[in-house]
Parts: structure tokens; sequence; C-alpha cells
């Protein structure tokens, strides 16, 4: 067998047998080292994980993982509510619409799909439930809006795509992601809407619109968030690692003086829990560093990648079957790792078909967004279920209409590419 094999099998097997994503790199990666290179070469298994990790811009995802958890133990999530319930009132499906809102802002804080639904679902499924809506419904939407986390800047996601993609700027991949994230985000009301009529969910006289003048004033806060860590972007006035911090010291601020609902304690215990967050993360990256090094030495990567060009002329043909690759593996693995193994593999083809790599980035985002909440491994999914105290397979028939109705967004911005790029050009931005 073939050292390519003895990678690529080595490692499929270790995730069936349920070992961790980040020990199967690693060790998949020193299996590939002893088939096709020597032994010794097992010497530079700490070079590579030291430099997987040492990389100035990766500070910006702990970071970011603590705002998000900042700003969601701040009680951010409810003033937003409320907020976004004034804004609609009470109608047909106001509540799913509110949900759906409250989660494209709350990714403009956090970056991370699974904080997101959490914050939300904890809030809405309540009163949604006490609506009328069946819980496996609910658990859903909020599960695939909170999935717009991973294109609405700041994305943890991205920040890790303009890593392993030479030459990307991250400024314009955060400014690409916002119009097809809202995008994402928006194809979900209208479904929400139509079936909340058709069963008659929330009846537009039981619920209470909040006073919109004081709703707004509690909501400012957090949605002066996104604008200023886009703002300081755009003005060059920090860098995104630089953002991550003024977006952590922002939400302490927050949560301590203005909403009182966090205090030094739990502040203390916030970052322990984003501590332990970052270093499953980190560890992933540092161990995927082997596996990366290993397929670049053996050549498996490029021998995938002129397989993959192999199979068709035509660029849209091969777009279309990385796409349906990236949605399969976003059912099983997490964003991070898919990056990480693939782009190695897909940089050539990129190359090769001259296709735009910010354009790229937010397809392949959109993709694992996807993924997040398709069974049988959807981590959003899997928080929002866990909040309801309901089975994941009650969610599947839910699950799969709003895969579809997502991927009707995909598909425009695949077929109008500056739906992503119209945004960084006018910015000024390396695209």
């Amino acid at each position: 067998m073939s050292p390519d094999l003895w990678l690529i099998l080595s490692f499929i097997v270790l995730l069936a047998l349920g070992v961790p994503v980040a020990f199967a790199l690693g060790l998949s990666g020193a299996i590939g080292i002893i088939a096709g290179l020597s032994p010794d070469m097992l010497a530079t298994l700490g070079t590579n994980t030291y430099n997987g990790v040492a990389k100035y811009p990766l500070i910006a995802i702990p970071l970011f993982i603590l705002t998000g958890l900042v700003f969601e133990k701040a009680g951010v999530a409810l003033r937003l509510v409320r907020f976004a319930q004034a804004l609609i009132g009470p109608r047909h499906g106001g509540l799913a619409m509110v949900a759906v809102l409250v989660c494209l802002i709350m990714g403009g804080m956090s970056g991370s799909g699974p904080a997101d639904a959490a914050a939300v679902a904890m809030v809405m499924l309540p009163s949604m439930t006490r609506a009328g809506y069946p819980k496996p419904f609910s658990v859903t939407l909020i599960a695939a809006s909170a999935s717009t986390a991973i294109l609405i800047p700041p994305s943890i996601a991205l920040i890790l795509y303009s890593i392993v993609v030479p030459g990307v700027d991250l400024r314009a991949l955060f400014a690409a992601g916002l119009f097809p994230g809202i995008l994402a985000g928006l194809v979900l009301l209208l479904p929400a809407w139509l079936l909340s009529r058709h069963y008659g969910w929330e009846s537009p006289e039981a619920g209470e619109r909040p006073p919109l003048g004081e709703s707004f004033k509690q909501a400012l806060p957090a949605l002066f968030a996104p604008v200023l860590i886009l703002g300081g972007l755009r003005s060059g006035l920090f860098t995104p690692t630089e953002a991550a911090v003024v977006g952590v010291t922002y939400g302490v601020l927050i949560g301590l003086f203005v909403t009182r609902e966090l205090d030094w304690r739990s502040l203390w215990r916030l970052c322990g829990e984003a501590g332990v967050i970052s270093g499953v993360v980190m560890l992933i990256i540092a161990l995927a560093g082997i596996f990366a090094w290993a397929g670049t030495m053996l050549g498996t990567f490029r021998h995938l990648a002129e397989w993959l060009i192999s199979l068709s002329d035509n660029g849209w043909v091969l777009l279309a079957l990385v796409m349906l690759a990236v949605l399969l593996a976003g059912m099983l693995l997490d964003a991070i790792s898919i990056y990480l193994i693939l782009m190695p593999i897909l940089i050539p083809v990129m190359q090769h078909f001259g296709w735009n790599p910010v354009w790229f980035g937010i397809l392949l985002a959109m993709n694992i967004a996807i993924g997040q909440f398709t069974p049988p491994v959807a981590i959003n999914l899997m928080v929002t279920a866990e909040v309801a105290k309901i089975r994941l397979e009650q969610t599947v028939g839910w699950a799969l209409l709003f895969v579809l109705v997502m991927s009707s967004a995909l598909l425009l911005v695949a077929i109008f590419p500056e739906i992503a790029l119209w945004l960084p050009r006018v910015l000024g931005y390396a695209v």
C-alpha cells in the first residue's frame, strides 16, 4: 500500500474508531511519515506541532471565543430579543423571525455558531414553546440561524482560512462574509413565516409588544458591538487580532457597568471556560501541523489535487463536486478541521481554475455552516436539542428543510460572486 493511502486511510480509520480528530490527525501524520519517509523523520513532530500554532493571527481565536462568552453572560441575548420583538410585534411567525434576527446580530459578536445557538435557545425556546411552536422546529431554526456566525464577521473560521490560504486579506474575508451571512439568515425567514401561518403557530393577539424606544435603548450597547469591531477594522484603527482585544474589553465593560449581569468571579470562570474551548481548538491546529507536513512531503495533497482536476475540465462541475464533498465533511467534522485537512488539497484546484480565493472561502464557509445543523454530527443542533431536552432524531425532517433553504443562498452566491465581493471591493480591500 502506498504512503498516500496509509496517511488517508489511517486518518479515516482512527476517526471511525472514535479517536478525537486532533489525535487522529497527529497519529495518521506519524503513520504516513513512517510509511513513506524514514522513522528518523519522527524527530520533526515537535517542530511541526509548534509551527502549527506559531502564527500571530491565531491569537484572535481565543479572544473572540471569550468575547462570545462574555456577551452571552452579560444578558445581551435577552435585550436583543426584546428589541427584535418590539420591531416585529406579535404575529404568526413573529418569534421565529425574532430568533433568526437575534442569531444574525449575535454572530457579529462571537463568530461561534454553537455559542450563539446556546445563548439564543435559552432565551427563545420557552416563549416559542408557549406560543405553540413545536420544539423540534424551534431548535432546528435556531441552530440553522446560529450557523451564520461562521460567515458574519468576526468569524473564527475565516480567521483560520486567511492563515492557511496565502495572500488572502482577512479584512476582505470579513467584509465578503457579511452579505452572504445576512442572505443565509434572511432565506430562513420565509419558510418560518409560511409554516407559522399554515399551522397557526403564535396567535397575533396572544403576545405583548415591548415598547420600541425602551427596548432600543437597552439593546444599543449590544448593537454597537459589531459596529465597533467592523468600524475599527475599516478605519485601520486596529488589526483583526487587536479587534478581538477590543471586543473582549468592550464586552467586559458592558457586562460589569451597563447590564451589571457580569461580576469579577463569573468573569474569571468565563476566562477558564474560554481557555478550555481554545485549548481544544489549538490542539487540533497544532497536531494538524504534523498531518499537513506529512501530506506535503509525501506529495499526497498534490496527488489528490491532480486527481480532482482530472475529474472534469469544467470548473462549475468540479466546484459542485467540491461543495458536495465539503458539505459531507461539515456533517462530520468541525470547521477548523475541515479547513486544515482540505485546504492543502483545494488550493491547487482553486488556482488551476482561477477561482477568486475570497469568494471560494465564503462558499466553503457557507457549506460548513449548513453542515453545522445537518445530522448526524450537527454541533449547533446538538446544543439546541440539549437545551430543549429533546432527541436529535426528532429534528431530522426540519433540518433537511432548512438545508434546502440555505443551499439556495449558497447557490446564489456561487452564481453571483459579487454578492460576496462587492463590499470588499467598495471598501478598497484586495480581492
